[in-house]
């Protein structure tokens, strides 16, 4: 009796979970270009903001070391530094001035044209913070184009994978 409750026990977890379909992506290889600074590696995180602004999703982070992701400082105090999100998979190694970086973002494929952006923070230890060093709506048209930064970044420019 014990192995036949338990039977259908995993046969309605696998029929409920064959219900929830994975969310389908794009991937766009994505070129994070750095200004000519001096100093210590560059760290970057790519998120998703809502049609309010808010953090829905990282996309990247440039930067292994978790120690520093506090300079990131809206996405630490609004997403790492609450929920602490598995990022492992998304994680990359800092860059330096002047250098280049090329990743690939998987992007939710119905936040495409719906009121959605993206965001660039970057920051450098004993420099400064740039908050939104590039920001864009998430549209097909600007996923094409080049995007220039503020700050640490010189551009960005994503192409269709």
């Amino acid at each position: 009796m014990k192995k036949l409750i338990t039977l259908l026990f995993v046969l309605s977890l696998f029929g409920i979970l064959g219900f929830i379909q994975p969310k389908e992506t794009v991937n766009y290889k994505c070129m994070i270009q750095l200004t000519n600074y001096s100093g210590e590696g560059a760290y970057v995180v790519v998120s998703l903001l809502d049609t309010e602004g808010e953090y829905e999703e990282t996309l990247y982070i440039q930067g292994d070391d978790k120690e520093w992701y506090r300079d990131l400082e809206e996405w630490w105090k609004n997403v790492y530094g609450i929920k602490r999100p598995d990022v492992d998979a998304i994680v990359g190694e800092t860059v330096t001035g002047g250098q280049r970086k090329m990743t690939v973002l998987k992007i939710p494929s119905d936040k495409i044209d719906a009121g959605y952006k993206i965001r660039f923070e970057s920051a450098v230890e004993d420099q400064e913070y740039y908050k939104d060093d590039v920001e864009f709506d998430l549209t097909a048209t600007n996923l094409k184009s080049k995007k220039e930064g503020k700050g640490f970044i010189r551009y960005v420019r994503m192409i269709p994978q």
